[in-house]
């Protein structure tokens, strides 16, 4: 089963303005901080943040199988 992933911008401010919102599809937090973690156009110094971001993000199951990817992000 994997999950909708709804993961507040881990890097705070005035680096990222305002914050943001990013949408993955994961089957678990392993592989969403994973796929967080990869992307090159998030800030690369706060690695360490993006795990309890994910921990405490909202996570709604999904009917059908999805490949694991991010799907949206919105950053400022």
């Amino acid at each position: 089963m994997k999950y909708l992933y709804i993961v507040e911008y881990w890097v705070p401010f005035p680096q990222s303005e305002y914050g943001g919102v990013i949408n993955v599809i994961a089957e678990n937090d392993s592989e969403a901080f994973e796929l967080l973690d990869a992307e090159e156009g998030f800030h690369s110094g706060y690695t360490d943040m993006i795990m309890p971001n994910v921990m405490k993000a909202q996570k709604l199951p999904l009917a059908e199988d999805y490949d694991s990817a991010i799907i949206d992000a919105f950053t400022t």
